[in-house]
């Protein structure tokens, strides 16, 4: 995906102020071995493209002053209560150098997983996204998670996701492997199919 924005000379509350009422988002790149730049981008143009997954998870191209760069995105300040960005921050990337991201999560086949469809099991899921490790051509847009498999009772972890080649957890979730999704019974489930069981004795 493309950005484009402009470098940003005036710093300070006022002139930040006077930036958004023109309909601009003040915001800054940084990272890999160069000086921080200072630049806006157009509010509504930034505003849509947050609403976009992809945006949040991708390596983008970041133009300025006809320059690209590849940058990710890595904080967004909202105002309280107005639709309004107030500022947004980019990391510039290095193609040859390993980066540590959140990347979200796609729920596959909850729909005609057995436990689903037949014994009442509900599918809750514990984590939208993980934190992975990967160079940034690897970086996928998302990671499917298949739960066509997953049995009542069960639960699935982070190292049950098959993850796209070059690309791995980060150490810590590697460690913790933290529970991802889970298929529960409800209680009332469970004494309706022991009452049909008790009705056909």
């Amino acid at each position: 995906m493309k950005v484009i924005a402009f470098e940003r000379n005036l710093q300070g509350t006022g002139a930040s102020r006077r930036l958004r009422n023109a309909g601009k988002t003040p915001g800054i790149v940084y990272g890999v071995g160069a000086e921080p730049q200072l630049i806006e981008v157009d509010h509504n143009a930034l505003w849509h493209a947050l609403k976009k997954e992809a945006f949040h998870s991708s390596i983008l191209d970041l133009e300025v002053a006809g320059k690209s760069q590849q940058v990710l995105l890595r904080d967004v300040q909202y105002h309280p209560f107005r639709q309004l960005v107030l500022h947004v921050d980019f990391q510039r990337v290095d193609p040859s150098k390993k980066i540590h991201t959140k990347v979200p999560l796609h729920f596959m086949n909850q729909e005609t997983n057995p436990a689903v469809k037949l014994s009442g099991a509900i599918i809750s899921h514990v984590l939208n996204e993980i934190e992975v490790v990967c160079l940034p051509g690897a970086l996928p847009e998302f990671v499917e998670v298949d739960l066509a498999k997953i049995e009542a009772g069960q639960t699935l972890h982070a190292k049950d996701i098959a993850l796209p080649a070059g690309v791995t957890l980060v150490a810590h979730v590697e460690v913790e492997n933290p529970v991802v999704a889970s298929a529960t019974v409800p209680a009332g489930a469970v004494a309706a199919a022991e009452g049909e069981e008790a009705a056909a004795e």
